[in-house]
C-alpha cells in the first residue's frame, strides 16, 4: 500500500480508521485521500483497506503565519 508517497505492508485487513489509529494519527483530524477520491469521516470506520490501495492523509495546522495559503503538516499523536 501506497501512503503519502512511501510503500507499506499492511500486515493484516484492517479500515482506514484502525489504520489511521495504528499510525499515531486522530481520525477527527485528517483528511484521506483513497485512490483519488476523498473519505468522509462517516465512512473511515466503513473502508477496509487492500493492498494495491494509495493513501493520501492531510491534517490542517493553524497558526498565525500571516500568509494567504493554508499549511498542510502530518501531524501525529504524542506518545503518552
Amino acid at each position: 500500500m501506497k501512503v503519502n508517497g512511501k510503500y507499506l505492508q499492511l500486515l493484516y485487513p484492517m479500515t482506514l480508521q484502525e489504520f489511521l489509529e495504528t499510525q499515531g494519527f486522530y481520525p477527527n483530524r485528517v483528511v484521506t485521500e483513497r485512490n483519488g477520491e476523498i473519505v468522509t469521516q462517516d465512512a473511515i470506520a466503513n473502508v477496509t483497506l487492500k493492498e494495491d490501495d494509495v493513501l493520501e492523509i492531510i491534517t490542517f495546522m493553524g497558526g498565525g503565519s500571516g500568509l494567504p495559503y493554508a499549511s498542510v503538516k502530518i501531524q501525529r499523536k504524542k506518545d503518552k
